[in-house]
């Protein structure tokens, strides 16, 4: 089996869990990491988690007034980080691995902050994804070293750092007028 492009190469693989082996997750956790059954996607259920996240912001945010929207985009993503990390360490616990490939809480962490303080547009959604999964997926340094932290914590965290790199290039962006 080919390492999945946002699996780190040192360590191994693990395997989907057999479809028995969910009932061991508590059932709330199941629904956080997996965030609401997209991590059972089999192709890219963390594009996938991430494209819904930029869905359901969109939605979201078009409700709110202007002057709250990043404030609420920042709650958001800290509420998700806080239920992420319990939900991710119980997955990790029950399938017996350091970082199961059904979690994308993460990348739904590390995606809302990707679009803190951006215009509600469509370029600057698509631009917010783009540079999310691109630096999720290389991991530049030193996100691929919060991996090692243990259980959801590296988990979570890794993404957390890839989002906070795509939202300083989203700022970057826009206030260099590039993208608006």
């Amino acid at each position: 089996m080919a390492a999945p492009q946002n699996h780190p190469p040192d360590r191994p693989i693990p395997e989907r869990p057999a479809r028995g082996s969910v009932a061991r997750i508590p059932a709330w956790a199941n629904l956080v990491g997996t965030f609401f059954g997209l991590g059972y996607f089999r192709l890219g259920p963390g594009t996938w988690a991430s494209g819904a996240t930029v869905l359901l912001w969109a939605a979201m945010a078009h409700l709110l007034p202007f002057g709250d929207r990043s404030a609420v985009a920042a709650v958001i993503a800290a509420l998700i980080i806080a239920v992420g990390i319990p939900a991710a360490t119980q997955v990790s616990r029950s399938l017996g691995s350091e970082d199961p490939q059904i979690v994308v809480i993460d990348e739904v962490a590390g995606q809302m902050i990707a679009l803190i303080a951006v215009p509600l547009a469509w370029k600057t959604f698509l631009a917010g994804f783009i540079l999310f999964r691109a630096l999720d997926i290389t991991k530049p340094p030193p996100v691929r070293q919060l991996e090692s932290l243990p259980e959801g914590v590296g988990v979570v965290l890794d993404d957390v750092a890839a989002g906070v790199y795509a939202l300083i290039c989203m700022q970057l962006l826009v206030h260099s007028g590039l993208l608006r």
